[in-house]
């Protein structure tokens, strides 16, 4: 996984972050120094994910980490 853009995460400290891993781009919301949300995903194949505050519950990429990754984001 590598950080796309300058800033790290405590650079930003509220606002978006994007990251990319085995070919996917993702982009999450940092509030404050926590992981609020994925913003935005992109397969290696054209896919997307793009957050929408409307979706129900348990749509969220971020719901579905593992403690373990979470913290390595």
């Amino acid at each position: 996984m590598r950080r796309l853009g300058q800033q790290s995460w405590a650079e930003i400290y509220c606002g978006l972050m994007t990251v990319e891993a085995d070919g996917w781009v993702l982009t999450f919301y940092n509030d404050c120094d926590t992981l609020d949300y994925c913003d935005s995903c992109y397969s290696p194949e054209g896919r997307a994910y793009i957050f929408d505050s409307l979706q129900s519950y348990s749509t969220d990429p971020v719901e579905l980490l593992s403690t373990w990754e979470h913290a390595q984001l």
